[in-house]
């Protein structure tokens, strides 16, 4: 009773309210009013979580509608001997009854070394979830598949391969780039060593969409603070499929709170904007628009930046254009943060900072896009090796002979190694078709 402080938030397109009101004696009904600054559904931008965990399906309904998002990837798993939500799993979309939120119970399969992937729109589950013993797997457990196995899978299936929290754990995912078997990579956190290993694969020609998701598996963590924001044409209906389709398109942004556009000569995300001869001038255009603050506003062109504004006291919106010279193949991505691109923290139990980040626009210079970086591709090479030591030297596999394994090969040993053989195969093609010796 009497006066008090009300605090009300609906996610990052409407203005939170901090307001003060009188409750009088038996009251039983409050009323409050939310202002929408934004609605990115009339431009046809429907936002979503790639990573939550441990809620129920209605469960993640409720979240996501309080928190204005459109869709969950409730993600099933494994940690031990505990298997989570396994009854929420039933191959469709849980859609709601007003239609505004759809969630997928769907799957991370995990490896603790190898790395995890997340299996977006599965029909079917993908077994075994995880493996190679603890902490993912069952304790004496073998290494009884790889993640490119998994992603193998899922495709069959007609569903999206996310890798997950890049580059953490880091041995598999340069594998999965490298073979074409990820559709896309999530964001998991804001700093510069996140930025810079998604940035290396982007210099050496891969085309990755950006995702966001939260890993949510607390009530600390709220559904869609870290959240991906996909394009769905007019001409589809917004379905969960079409949903991952845009996602896989690359027309995405990665947000935090802030609401970022780009383009580069009229060209939207994901799309190939096409020069002749070996370059020339381009004109981009990224806004920023937030309800929590934001100073700094950035072009990045293959990892440096390029052009930037900033407002050293914080504003809620921030413009850019510029003519870039272009001077061969190469990509371009807008992003904002805090000053100098560091970030303010948000207030939930991971202190996640207050960001946004494009899919890259790729520029392609008088024919295909491609772009190569030997230091890159050698740290590719690096780590596929790795992986290969690993499975040949560390993992954990029951002897020869004493197991009949899932995928019904005589050789279990070249069954694991295949896809690390592929992508050395697909590295070295690529160092030959530009005369590199390796």
């Amino acid at each position: 009773r009497g006066d008090l402080i009300v605090d009300v938030a609906r996610g990052f397109e409407y203005e939170p309210l901090r307001t003060r009101v009188h409750i009088e004696p038996g009251q039983r009904e409050l009323k409050l009013k939310l202002k929408r600054w934004t609605d990115l559904t009339k431009e046809r931008y429907f936002s979503g979580d790639t990573h939550v965990h441990f809620l129920s399906t209605q469960g993640a309904h409720t979240e996501a509608q309080g928190e204005g998002l459109h869709v969950v990837n409730l993600l099933l798993s494994q940690w031990g001997s505990l298997f989570t939500n396994t009854e929420e799993f039933t191959g469709s979309a849980s859609i709601s009854g007003n239609g505004d939120s759809i969630v997928y119970a769907t799957q991370e399969n995990r490896q603790h070394m190898l790395g995890h992937l997340t299996l977006l729109g599965l029909k079917e589950p993908v077994m075994p979830w995880c493996s190679g013993g603890p902490g993912e797997a069952e304790l004496g457990g073998n290494l009884e598949t790889t993640l490119s196995h998994w992603a193998d899978a899922c495709h069959a299936q007609g569903g999206t391969v996310v890798i997950p929290h890049i580059p953490t754990p880091n041995c598999e995912p340069a594998t999965l780039i490298a073979t074409g078997r990820a559709d896309a990579v999530e964001m998991l956190v804001h700093s510069e060593y996140n930025h810079l290993e998604y940035y290396k694969y982007l210099n050496c020609g891969y085309k990755l969409p950006l995702a966001g998701g939260t890993d949510k598996m607390s009530s600390d963590v709220p559904v869609g603070i870290y959240r991906t924001y996909a394009y769905v044409p007019d001409v589809e209906e917004f379905t969960y499929d079409a949903w991952c389709k845009a996602l896989r398109s690359g027309n995405t942004f990665h947000s935090a709170g802030p609401i970022l556009k780009f383009s580069v000569n009229g060209e939207p995300l994901g799309n190939t904007v096409q020069l002749t001869g070996n370059g020339g001038t381009v004109e981009v255009i990224a806004t920023a628009e937030s309800i929590l603050p934001i100073h700094s506003l950035e072009i990045v062109q293959q990892g440096r930046v390029a052009a930037s504004t900033e407002d050293a006291n914080g504003t809620r919106k921030l413009e850019l254009r510029a003519s870039l010279k272009i001077e061969g193949n190469t990509w371009l991505a807008a992003r904002c943060a805090g000053p100098n691109y560091t970030s303010l923290p948000h207030y939930d139990g991971w202190r996640r900072g207050i960001m946004a980040h494009t899919s890259p626009i790729y520029i392609a210079c008088g024919g295909e896009y491609h772009l190569f970086n030997l230091e890159n591709a050698q740290y590719m090479l690096s780590l596929v090796d790795g992986g290969l030591s690993y499975i040949r030297q560390r993992s954990p596999q029951l002897n020869p002979g004493t197991i009949t394994h899932h995928h019904g090969e005589e050789d279990h040993q070249k069954f694991l190694e295949r896809p690390f053989l592929e992508a050395r195969a697909a590295l070295h093609k690529r160092m030959h078709d530009l005369g590199i010796p390796h």
